[in-house]
């Protein structure tokens, strides 16, 4: 059976705020490979409680450079998956962008693709602001960002198996 709980958005703007301008080791860097930035959300996500569903090719999950899900790294893959989710991992809904809280996601896109994920880690006066890689930056303004749309991404939780849960 599964059970639904929410992440720990405290740990989520922890790990965002020690690795913005860093790298965890644990993890492949993707800066050369198109871009970091979901890897960098998808690590904060697990930071914050999200249990990995690894579920080949349609899941969310990493074990390694070569063992990992497309909606690790990937924007659109990502924004499936959380959307879509109805198993193992982290689920949430796709919402405006002025709407956001701390700890959910915004993608920035053009035309006809998303291709740019951001944690938010702070708001003021109703402005998101940002962490992310690729462009390494921590407390960044959406505002300081040339986008043509964007849409936030409400983080509601994660789902485990029952027998996953602590004693």
């Amino acid at each position: 059976m599964l059970t639904e709980y929410p992440l720990d958005r405290v740990a989520i703007l922890e790990y965002a705020r020690k690795w913005a301008f860093e790298r965890n080791p644990a993890f492949y860097d993707f800066s050369s490979l198109g871009g970091d930035c979901t890897n960098f959300v998808s690590q904060c996500l697990y930071a914050g409680g999200a249990v990995m569903n690894g579920t080949p090719d349609t899941g969310w999950y990493y074990y390694s450079l070569d063992n990992r899900s497309p909606s690790w790294t990937g924007v659109e893959f990502f924004y499936d998956f959380l959307v879509n989710n109805r198993g193992v991992g982290p689920f949430g809904v796709e919402i405006p962008t002025e709407e956001v809280q701390l700890g959910d996601i915004i993608q920035l896109g053009r035309e006809n693709r998303f291709y740019h994920s951001l944690l938010v880690v702070d708001k003021i006066d109703g402005m998101p602001y940002v962490a992310a890689h690729s462009k390494d930056v921590y407390r960044m303004p959406l505002y300081g960002y040339i986008y043509e749309r964007s849409r936030g991404i409400h983080i509601l939780g994660s789902r485990k198996f029952e027998t996953d849960l602590p004693q």
